[in-house]
């Protein structure tokens, strides 16, 4: 590896961190070109939104359980010979009454800051890990259904791409209007009503098919039983929801290797991702693996620190 200050020729092994409402996920990978070659991939389930929800804030015990989490993730990095490190948090902590303290606490106890994304740059970090900054040759509607919002962005030829961070997560709309396990038929409508009404609000765009990433859009894929090269179709998004709604998720969880967390969930991100097909008249999701974390871990590699700054260029290919 031939280094010049934080710019990367050849091949360099970086470490990222995504701290969603639901999970906290390090990606240890080694980067070379725009392929992502993964050493590790792990997650770690904390449900910090639904502490946001209730609180407004993350409060001092959470915080301790993320800074420590967090250093674990920084010492597994290092032993995998990780360069560079990157966190970076979403949904929750940009809502948390106590972020800023939470920032301070991180870099205090790992040696590394922690950047709170706002909803352009989480969306452009998603995007260029799809990508991995290659040209766009047709227009792509890309959505993340988190935990606590919905990434949706709208990448064209030619043109910068377009996004928007919708108030609408899986575990968000759950808490709102789910209180059965599992979910009773009215409580699926008033969660559609819902989710209906807010995509409205996604940018218009003409694309047969929409691009998933994230664990809301794999997970709902295990439920349907489909292996990675299968799109999901609506026939698929129905079939899934009425196995969910047939037994509590600590019956469904293991028949398709999921977290119960995560089963419990899956209903309000089955009813997302049928609002956004119908918002762009799509008929099926191609679900993708890579996401923010490929993305970070990228921007990690070509420009280390100064990887906040250039991540626009990077998605464009120029940077």
């Amino acid at each position: 590896m031939t280094t010049t200050g934080d710019d990367t020729i050849g091949s360099r092994i970086v470490a990222a961190v995504d701290i969603g409402s639901n999970s906290v996920h390090l990606l240890v990978a080694n980067v070379h070109a725009d392929d992502v070659d993964p050493l590790v991939d792990e997650s770690v389930f904390l449900g910090l939104g639904d502490r946001v929800d209730h609180a407004e804030y993350l409060g001092a015990d959470v915080r301790g359980q993320l800074s420590n989490a967090l250093a674990g993730y920084a010492a597994t990095a290092a032993a995998h010979g990780a360069t560079a490190i990157g966190f970076v948090g979403t949904e929750p902590l940009r809502r948390a009454g106590d972020a800023n303290r939470l920032v301070l606490e991180v870099e205090a106890a790992t040696g590394t800051p922690l950047a709170i994304l706002d909803h352009s740059e989480e969306a452009l970090l998603t995007l260029l890990g799809v990508t991995g900054g290659r040209t766009i040759e047709r227009e792509i509607v890309l959505v993340d259904v988190g935990g606590g919002s919905s990434e949706v962005v709208v990448a064209t030829p030619g043109a910068a791409p377009r996004a928007i961070g919708l108030p609408l997560g899986s575990a968000r709309l759950a808490a709102r209007f789910v209180e059965h396990d599992p979910p009773h038929r009215d409580e699926i409508d008033a969660m559609r009503a819902e989710a209906a009404r807010e995509v409205r609000r996604a940018p218009v765009a003409h694309a047969d098919d929409l691009v998933a990433v994230g664990g809301t859009a794999s997970n709902i894929r295990k439920a349907a039983g489909l292996d990675p090269a299968t799109p999901v179709s609506r026939a698929a998004l129905a079939a899934a929801l009425d196995e969910l709604l047939g037994a509590p998720a600590a019956t469904i969880a293991p028949r398709r290797g999921l977290r119960p967390q995560r089963a419990r969930l899956l209903p309000a991100g089955i009813v997302i991702l049928e609002a956004l097909l119908d918002r762009y008249g799509a008929q099926q999701i191609v679900v993708v693996e890579t996401g923010i974390r490929e993305g970070l871990a990228i921007a990690l590699a070509r420009r280390g620190r100064r990887w906040r700054d250039c991540v626009r260029e990077l998605v464009a290919g120029t940077g």
